[in-house]
């Protein structure tokens, strides 16, 4: 794919397909890291092979893992750094990288320098940094509280309890989650703050320790509630990640069963995971009230639109990677939506509400920014000829102007190849969607 303008497609009418898509990217991530800290080689089936995993094999490797990678799979071998050879690592602008590594780091008898591209450098870590010092690691972060920072690794750190405000991203409790099984008094980090965000991506954490051999546990503080706890307890032991097989990303499907909304079409997805370790739930509940029918057989998951779409009033919170895709949808609905508990995504790869509402509205549209989400009123869209819709490099911002487009003809998108960061084939796979429907 060109790294210039990418012309969305207008569907020709009702989508009707059938795709499959690539590995979670959570799930990927997560695995390297325990695959790295277990105590024998794995194998992880089906990894995401995008620019945020490439960052995190990279950092893994530099790090002293071996790691073969024979097509489809990756082979894991469990390594270290020599004593005080100091190291560098490149974040990329992936968080999972930039807050999933550092405590690796720490476990190391060396130094590690951790640093990213410019916007990277402005999303929180802090907290991260922080909370690892409390647990005994040595880190130099110049006072910031972001990259750049070097850990300073002792070839082990100490554990225990640990409370940090993990409201900025749940990457942040995930991040010293991974690790805990290595530290020497295991991990306890309690959560103290706003409600932590995309909560059900610390479960995917938790039950992939467990898959791993860790004891782990959750519960509710007082002032939490039992449906989300604030309290996360991982036992210290050992690691053996062994034979492991990614699921498809369910975040990267949100475009795609989009589309059958937007078209009055259908879209089915074989792999859709019946016990799933990413928020299916969620994702199911919000296309449901948005009008879509959705059903899950032998076949896998199939949405179906009816050609009127819903405005409702949802907390993404717990899906916060939809919420640029379920703009230009609501954009596109018969009445108007509020979406709330995404007020975080401010600080990630771009500020995405501000984004989505600058570009919808430069195609007439009525986008208000909220604190902790956005008011989307309908109107009729139009892409001037010539206008370029700015993807902010920002992967979500590309899916969301696919969805635009299906509706608004017109619709280039420019630096579209920063879709990238999670989905390399995403323009493709969504030129054979609209053509299986023709």
């Amino acid at each position: 794919m060109e790294s210039g303008r990418w012309a969305a497609p207008a569907a020709p009418g009702p989508v009707s397909a059938r795709l499959r898509l690539p590995g979670s990217k959570s799930i990927t991530n997560r695995a390297l890291v325990l695959a790295a800290l277990s105590s024998s080689p794995s194998l992880v089936r089906g990894p995401l092979k995008a620019r945020d995993t490439t960052l995190a094999t990279g950092a893994l490797r530099v790090m002293g893992c071996g790691i073969d990678d024979s097509g489809t799979d990756l082979t894991i071998s469990p390594g270290s750094l020599s004593p005080g050879a100091p190291v560098s690592v490149d974040v990329g602008n992936a968080g999972t990288v930039m807050r999933f590594l550092p405590a690796v780091a720490a476990l190391q008898a060396a130094p590690v320098a951790f640093d990213g591209d410019p916007r990277a450098r402005e999303r929180p870590v802090g907290a991260l940094l922080d909370a690892l010092r409390a647990l005994g690691a040595s880190i130099d972060d110049g006072g910031r509280g972001a990259l750049p920072f070097t850990v300073h690794g002792s070839g082990a750190v100490r554990g225990g309890p640990v409370t940090l405000d993990a409201s900025g991203s749940s990457q942040l409790v995930s991040g010293l989650l991974l690790a805990a099984p290595r530290f020497t008094e295991g991990v306890e980090v309690r959560h103290s703050g706003p409600p932590v965000p995309s909560l059900p991506h610390i479960e995917m954490t938790l039950r992939m320790l467990e898959m791993a051999g860790a004891s782990v546990s959750s519960s509710s503080s007082s002032s939490g509630s039992a449906d989300r706890p604030d309290t996360w307890r991982v036992e210290p032991g050992d690691l053996n990640l062994g034979d492991f097989t990614v699921e498809p990303d369910l975040s990267n499907a949100g475009p795609f069963l989009a589309a059958a909304l937007v078209t009055g079409g259908s879209v089915t997805l074989p792999d859709w995971p019946r016990d799933s370790l990413q928020a299916s739930d969620a994702i199911v509940s919000v296309l449901t009230s948005m009008g879509a029918s959705v059903s899950l057989g032998a076949d896998g998951l199939t949405v179906r639109g009816s050609g009127v779409i819903n405005g409702i009033e949802a907390d993404l919170r717990d899906i916060p990677e939809l919420c640029l895709p379920l703009t230009s949808v609501a954009a596109l609905a018969s009445g108007p939506s509020e979406f709330t508990g995404v007020g975080h995504t401010r600080a990630q790869e771009t500020d995405r509400l501000a984004a989505i509402a600058k570009e919808i509205n430069a195609l007439g549209g009525d986008v208000a920014e909220r604190p902790d989400g956005l008011a989307v009123t309908p109107r009729p869209l139009r892409a001037e000829p010539g206008h370029g819709f700015d993807s902010y490099d920002d992967h979500r911002m590309v899916m969301a102007a696919a969805v635009l487009g299906l509706a608004v003809p017109g619709i280039e998108v420019l630096n579209a190849a920063t879709v990238g960061k999670t989905f390399p084939t995403f323009t493709s796979a969504w030129g054979e969607m609209l053509e299986a429907g023709r």
